[in-house]
This record gives structure tokens, C-alpha cells and sequence, in this order.
């Protein structure tokens, strides 16, 4: 990962950006995938945008998008594209949607971008650097005890059944719970404005960013095992401000309940 890499992330970001901003509170039309999540032409155009600009400058390096699939995805540097991460917020108007930008190289992500686009607010994460918030260093805040922990998450509807269970222990543990928000929450975590965020069932391009984006401003992001995450992990995501809340994080997310 280089200087380069990271000023072509912020290019990215632009082309996404300059994408979407037409549709917000526009007229645009909108699709139901296979799954039932919705899809309209701003993610598209995003994500084509971003593709575009990858398969000129980087076409020896893999892509994995949300809306266009893989390409060269067995590179040793491949990027990862979620061009609106929150797109129920962004149909609704609500301005905490955010678009992501992930490098992996051999697998492990190196670079994170969590864009949004309305209110003009860019954080980039970058192995071995602090996260920046537009330019200027942020840091996450101290919270050892989980009790005092505010904790996010973006809904009920994204559990598995058991998952879900477990996330209301860790909800009954913690201090507060806010709901909604998407990788603005892990944003905010990187700011130091929450302490935790608790998911499941998300996809590589929803959390490859979200890495080096809360690491980078002292946070720590790993599976529900403790387990760093990478293109193979499956989707059970705990990030934490503070290193010291994962371990009761993780506990409590592991009980078993008859």
C-alpha cells in the first residue's frame, strides 16, 4: 500500500461522490435484488464510475463490488466497492449512508475509506497510519467497562435468529444501544462519538473499510471469535473504541442460552 494507492482511493471516492449527489432527494429509480435490499441507479452509477477508473489506471488489480460483482478477485491486491452502504437511508433521504473503499492485499484489508457524500465528511484508514477525518487526525475514546459503552447497531432485520439473540446480551450489557446507521456507526466509533458496534450476516464489502478505518484511530475490529477479519471471514463483525471492551464483548456474545 502507497502514498498512490491512498490518493487513488480518495479519487474513488470523488467519482462515487460526484455519482450519487443528483439522486439525493431526487427522483431515481429504484430495484429490489434477490435478497429483497433495495438497489437504484445512484449505487450503479457509483459503483460504474469507481470500475471505470480502476480497470484504466489498475488493471492488474481485482475488483469486488456490491452491484457489479468480481473481477480478478485471486489478485494479490484487489479492491473492494460498496458504492452506497446504507441505501435504505439513502432512499429516505437521511444523510448516515456512506459510500466504502476497501484495498486487501493477500486478503487482509490495508486501506478503508467510509465516504459521505452529503455532508461531505471522508474518513480514510491506512495500515501503520492515523485515521484522518477530511485531512485532520481523530482518535477513538477510552470506554473499558462495558457498561458504560454506547453500542450500535444498524438493525434487528440483519440478524439470523441466533444472532440476534446474542446481540441483545451484549445490548442488556452495555450502557445504551442506538439503532441505525450502517459504517456511519463504525465512522463514529473512529471519532470517538460511540464505543461499539455489533453485526452479522455482513458481506466483504460491507466491512473490508471499517478496518483500517477504527484500527487507525486506535479502535479494533474482529469476528465474534476474536479472530481478525479478511476476504474469508463470514460476516460476524464487533468493532470497539477501546481494545479493552472486546474481550467482554466477546464473552457475552458466546453464551449459550437455554
Amino acid at each position: 500500500m502507497t502514498d498512490d494507492d491512498i490518493a487513488l482511493a480518495q479519487r474513488l471516492a470523488d467519482a462515487a461522490g460526484d455519482a450519487i449527489r443528483p439522486f439525493f432527494r431526487n427522483a431515481f429509480d429504484t430495484e429490489r435484488k434477490a435478497d429483497a435490499s433495495p438497489v437504484t441507479q445512484a449505487d450503479r452509477a457509483a459503483e460504474a464510475a469507481m470500475r471505470a477508473i480502476l480497470n484504466a489506471e489498475r488493471p492488474q488489480d481485482g475488483i469486488v463490488g456490491e452491484e457489479f460483482g468480481r473481477e480478478r478477485e485471486d489478485a494479490a491486491r484487489v479492491w473492494v466497492l460498496d458504492p452506497i452502504d446504507g441505501t435504505r437511508s439513502f432512499v429516505a433521504g437521511r444523510a448516515i449512508f456512506g459510500t466504502l473503499v476497501a484495498l486487501l492485499e493477500e486478503g487482509r484489508p490495508v486501506l478503508g475509506v467510509i465516504d459521505q457524500p452529503i455532508q461531505r465528511e471522508r474518513w480514510l484508514g491506512a495500515s501503520g497510519r492515523p485515521t484522518t477525518l477530511n485531512g485532520a487526525a481523530v482518535r477513538s475514546r477510552p470506554c473499558a467497562a462495558l457498561d458504560s459503552a454506547h453500542l450500535a447497531t444498524t438493525g434487528p432485520g440483519y440478524f439470523r435468529e441466533r444472532d440476534y439473540a446474542a446481540f441483545l446480551r451484549l445490548s442488556a450489557a452495555a450502557g445504551d444501544t442506538l439503532w441505525g446507521g450502517d459504517c456511519y456507526n463504525y465512522a463514529m466509533v473512529a471519532s470517538g462519538h460511540l464505543d461499539m458496534v455489533a453485526e452479522s450476516g455482513l458481506k466483504l464489502y460491507d466491512f473490508a473499510a471499517l478496518v483500517p478505518v477504527v484500527e487507525g484511530a486506535g479502535g479494533i475490529v474482529c469476528d465474534w471469535q476474536g479472530r481478525p477479519l479478511d476476504r474469508d471471514s463470514i460476516g460476524e463483525v464487533v468493532a470497539a473504541g477501546d481494545p479493552r471492551l472486546i474481550d467482554a464483548a466477546i464473552a457475552v456474545l458466546a453464551e449459550e442460552k437455554p
